[in-house]
Protein backbone atom coordinates (compact mmCIF):
# COMPACT_ATOMS: atom_id res chain seq x y z
CA UNK A 1 0.00 0.00 0.00
CA UNK A 2 1.48 3.31 -1.08
CA UNK A 3 1.47 6.23 1.35
CA UNK A 4 2.24 9.81 0.48
CA UNK A 5 5.87 10.85 0.74
CA UNK A 6 7.66 14.17 1.11
CA UNK A 7 8.39 14.18 -2.62
CA UNK A 8 4.64 14.25 -3.34
CA UNK A 9 4.05 17.56 -1.57
CA UNK A 10 7.39 19.41 -1.47
CA UNK A 11 8.13 22.62 -3.38
CA UNK A 12 10.74 21.86 -6.04
CA UNK A 13 11.61 25.41 -7.12
CA UNK A 14 13.45 26.56 -4.00
CA UNK A 15 14.81 30.06 -3.42
CA UNK A 16 18.35 29.86 -2.05
CA UNK A 17 21.18 32.15 -1.02
CA UNK A 18 24.93 31.67 -0.79
CA UNK A 19 27.11 31.85 2.30
CA UNK A 20 28.24 35.39 1.44
CA UNK A 21 24.81 36.78 0.55
CA UNK A 22 24.35 40.12 2.41
CA UNK A 23 21.64 40.67 5.03
CA UNK A 24 19.57 43.05 2.92
CA UNK A 25 19.62 40.73 -0.10
CA UNK A 26 18.28 37.89 2.09
CA UNK A 27 15.47 40.14 3.33
CA UNK A 28 14.69 41.01 -0.30
CA UNK A 29 14.44 37.31 -1.26
CA UNK A 30 12.06 36.54 1.61
CA UNK A 31 9.77 39.47 0.90
CA UNK A 32 9.81 39.06 -2.88
CA UNK A 33 9.09 35.32 -2.75
CA UNK A 34 6.63 35.53 0.14
CA UNK A 35 8.51 32.96 2.23
CA UNK A 36 9.70 32.88 5.84
CA UNK A 37 13.09 31.17 5.43
CA UNK A 38 15.69 30.34 2.83
CA UNK A 39 18.32 27.57 2.64
CA UNK A 40 21.97 28.56 2.41
CA UNK A 41 23.78 26.42 -0.17
CA UNK A 42 27.28 26.01 -1.57
CA UNK A 43 28.26 25.66 -5.22
CA UNK A 44 27.13 22.03 -5.29
CA UNK A 45 23.69 22.89 -3.79
CA UNK A 46 24.61 21.24 -0.52
CA UNK A 47 22.71 22.82 2.36
CA UNK A 48 24.92 24.67 4.83
CA UNK A 49 22.11 26.02 6.98
CA UNK A 50 18.84 27.95 6.93
CA UNK A 51 18.20 31.67 7.46
CA UNK A 52 14.73 32.40 8.81
CA UNK A 53 12.82 35.55 9.67
CA UNK A 54 13.64 34.85 13.31
CA UNK A 55 17.36 34.95 12.51
CA UNK A 56 16.97 38.28 10.73
CA UNK A 57 14.78 39.90 13.37
CA UNK A 58 17.57 39.97 15.96
CA UNK A 59 19.04 42.96 14.12
CA UNK A 60 15.69 44.74 14.15
CA UNK A 61 15.12 44.00 17.85
CA UNK A 62 18.46 45.51 18.85
CA UNK A 63 18.53 48.42 16.42
CA UNK A 64 19.72 51.54 18.25
CA UNK A 65 20.00 49.63 21.52
CA UNK A 66 23.03 47.34 21.34
CA UNK A 67 23.50 44.88 24.19
CA UNK A 68 26.63 44.98 26.26
CA UNK A 69 28.62 41.78 26.35
CA UNK A 70 28.36 40.12 29.73
CA UNK A 71 30.93 38.01 31.54
CA UNK A 72 28.41 35.23 32.16
CA UNK A 73 26.25 35.09 29.07
CA UNK A 74 23.76 32.32 28.24
CA UNK A 75 23.91 30.63 24.87
CA UNK A 76 20.60 32.03 23.70
CA UNK A 77 21.62 35.60 24.52
CA UNK A 78 25.03 35.13 22.91
CA UNK A 79 23.53 33.74 19.69
CA UNK A 80 21.00 36.59 19.53
CA UNK A 81 23.77 39.18 19.95
CA UNK A 82 25.95 37.55 17.31
CA UNK A 83 23.12 37.41 14.79
CA UNK A 84 22.22 41.02 15.49
CA UNK A 85 25.76 41.94 14.43
CA UNK A 86 25.84 39.52 11.47
CA UNK A 87 26.10 40.85 7.94
CA UNK A 88 26.05 37.79 5.66
CA UNK A 89 24.18 34.49 5.43
CA UNK A 90 26.89 32.28 6.93
CA UNK A 91 26.79 34.42 10.09
CA UNK A 92 23.01 34.57 10.23
CA UNK A 93 22.05 31.00 9.42
CA UNK A 94 21.02 28.29 11.84
CA UNK A 95 23.25 25.28 11.25
CA UNK A 96 23.31 22.42 10.74
CA UNK A 97 19.99 22.40 8.93
CA UNK A 98 17.38 19.77 9.80
CA UNK A 99 16.74 17.97 6.50
CA UNK A 100 14.75 15.12 5.01
CA UNK A 101 14.50 13.09 1.78
CA UNK A 102 11.84 12.76 -0.95
CA UNK A 103 11.14 9.15 0.06
CA UNK A 104 10.38 10.01 3.69
CA UNK A 105 6.74 9.33 4.69
CA UNK A 106 4.76 12.40 5.65
CA UNK A 107 4.20 11.24 9.27
CA UNK A 108 7.98 10.84 9.72
CA UNK A 109 8.57 14.36 8.38
CA UNK A 110 5.89 15.76 10.70
CA UNK A 111 7.45 14.03 13.72
CA UNK A 112 10.88 15.38 12.75
CA UNK A 113 9.55 18.95 12.53
CA UNK A 114 7.87 18.61 15.90
CA UNK A 115 10.91 17.09 17.60
CA UNK A 116 13.36 19.66 16.20
CA UNK A 117 10.87 22.57 16.53
CA UNK A 118 11.27 23.72 12.92
CA UNK A 119 8.68 24.92 10.41
CA UNK A 120 10.28 23.60 7.23
CA UNK A 121 12.73 20.93 6.05
CA UNK A 122 15.12 21.22 3.10
CA UNK A 123 14.80 18.04 1.02
CA UNK A 124 18.01 16.37 -0.17
CA UNK A 125 18.79 13.77 -2.83
CA UNK A 126 21.09 10.78 -2.33
CA UNK A 127 24.15 12.99 -2.88
CA UNK A 128 23.07 15.52 -0.28
CA UNK A 129 22.03 18.16 -2.81
CA UNK A 130 18.96 20.36 -2.36
CA UNK A 131 16.01 19.20 -4.48
CA UNK A 132 13.08 20.81 -2.66
CA UNK A 133 11.66 22.10 0.58
CA UNK A 134 8.66 20.95 2.61
CA UNK A 135 6.74 23.09 5.11
CA UNK A 136 4.09 22.38 7.73
CA UNK A 137 1.48 23.63 5.29
CA UNK A 138 2.69 21.18 2.64
CA UNK A 139 2.25 18.28 5.06
CA UNK A 140 -1.36 19.32 5.66
CA UNK A 141 -2.15 19.16 1.92
CA UNK A 142 -2.67 15.42 2.26
CA UNK A 143 -5.97 16.21 3.98
CA UNK A 144 -7.20 18.02 0.88
CA UNK A 145 -7.68 14.65 -0.84
CA UNK A 146 -11.27 14.06 -1.82
CA UNK A 147 -13.44 11.46 -0.10
CA UNK A 148 -13.68 9.66 -3.46
CA UNK A 149 -9.89 9.32 -3.69
CA UNK A 150 -9.64 8.10 -0.10
CA UNK A 151 -12.39 5.51 -0.59
CA UNK A 152 -10.74 4.25 -3.76
CA UNK A 153 -7.47 3.67 -1.89
CA UNK A 154 -9.18 1.86 0.99
CA UNK A 155 -11.11 -0.42 -1.37
CA UNK A 156 -8.39 -1.10 -3.92
CA UNK A 157 -5.22 -1.07 -1.82
CA UNK A 158 -6.39 -2.27 1.60
CA UNK A 159 -9.34 -4.60 0.99
CA UNK A 160 -8.58 -6.00 -2.44
CA UNK A 161 -4.80 -5.94 -2.86
CA UNK A 162 -3.50 -6.45 0.71
CA UNK A 163 -6.29 -8.45 2.38
CA UNK A 164 -7.86 -10.06 -0.72
CA UNK A 165 -11.36 -9.43 0.67
CA UNK A 166 -14.13 -10.38 -1.75
CA UNK A 167 -16.33 -7.56 -2.97
CA UNK A 168 -19.46 -7.10 -0.89
CA UNK A 169 -18.08 -8.40 2.41
CA UNK A 170 -17.03 -4.97 3.66
CA UNK A 171 -18.59 -1.64 2.71
CA UNK A 172 -16.59 1.56 2.83
CA UNK A 173 -18.09 5.01 3.42
CA UNK A 174 -16.01 8.20 3.59
CA UNK A 175 -17.18 11.60 4.72
CA UNK A 176 -14.80 14.53 5.34
CA UNK A 177 -11.90 12.10 5.63
CA UNK A 178 -13.69 9.91 8.18
CA UNK A 179 -13.83 6.28 7.03
CA UNK A 180 -16.55 3.86 8.17
CA UNK A 181 -15.92 0.15 7.63
CA UNK A 182 -18.96 -2.13 7.91
CA UNK A 183 -19.53 -5.79 7.13
CA UNK A 184 -18.30 -9.16 8.30
CA UNK A 185 -15.08 -11.16 7.92
CA UNK A 186 -14.15 -14.66 8.96
CA UNK A 187 -11.40 -13.71 11.41
CA UNK A 188 -10.98 -10.92 13.95
CA UNK A 189 -7.32 -10.47 13.00
CA UNK A 190 -8.36 -9.66 9.42
CA UNK A 191 -10.95 -7.15 10.65
CA UNK A 192 -8.41 -5.49 12.94
CA UNK A 193 -5.84 -5.30 10.14
CA UNK A 194 -8.36 -3.73 7.78
CA UNK A 195 -9.04 -0.97 10.30
CA UNK A 196 -5.35 -0.39 10.99
CA UNK A 197 -4.37 -0.23 7.32
CA UNK A 198 -7.31 2.02 6.44
CA UNK A 199 -6.07 4.45 9.09
CA UNK A 200 -2.73 4.64 7.28
CA UNK A 201 -4.26 5.75 3.98
CA UNK A 202 -3.22 9.31 3.21
CA UNK A 203 -5.93 11.83 4.09
CA UNK A 204 -7.82 9.63 6.55
CA UNK A 205 -8.79 11.54 9.68
CA UNK A 206 -10.43 8.68 11.60
CA UNK A 207 -11.68 5.12 11.07
CA UNK A 208 -14.99 3.94 12.52
CA UNK A 209 -14.96 0.16 12.88
CA UNK A 210 -18.25 -1.76 12.68
CA UNK A 211 -16.84 -4.91 11.10
CA UNK A 212 -18.04 -8.15 12.63
CA UNK A 213 -16.17 -11.47 12.54
CA UNK A 214 -16.92 -15.19 12.87
CA UNK A 215 -13.88 -16.33 14.82
CA UNK A 216 -11.76 -14.46 17.35
CA UNK A 217 -8.35 -15.81 16.40
CA UNK A 218 -6.55 -13.30 18.61
CA UNK A 219 -7.41 -15.18 21.82
CA UNK A 220 -5.11 -17.97 22.98
CA UNK A 221 -7.02 -21.09 23.99
CA UNK A 222 -5.57 -22.99 26.92
CA UNK A 223 -5.77 -26.78 26.57
CA UNK A 224 -6.41 -29.01 29.57
CA UNK A 225 -3.18 -30.46 30.97
CA UNK A 226 -4.02 -33.95 29.71
CA UNK A 227 -4.20 -32.63 26.12
CA UNK A 228 -0.84 -30.88 26.15
CA UNK A 229 1.88 -32.80 24.32
CA UNK A 230 5.25 -32.53 26.12
CA UNK A 231 8.11 -31.11 24.07
CA UNK A 232 11.07 -33.49 23.92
Amino acid sequence: MRTWQVGDVMTREVATVGAETPYRDIVDVLIRRGISAVPVVDGFRRVLGVVSEADLLHKVERAGNPDERRVFEGRRRRVAREKADALVAKELMTAPAVTTYPESPLPAAARLMDREVVKRLPVLDDLGRLVGIVTRGDLLRVHLRSDVEIREDVVQEVLRRVLAVRDGLVTVRVRDGEVTLDGRLDRRSAADLAVRLAGQVSGVVRVIDTIGYDVDDTVLVELPPDQVTPVA
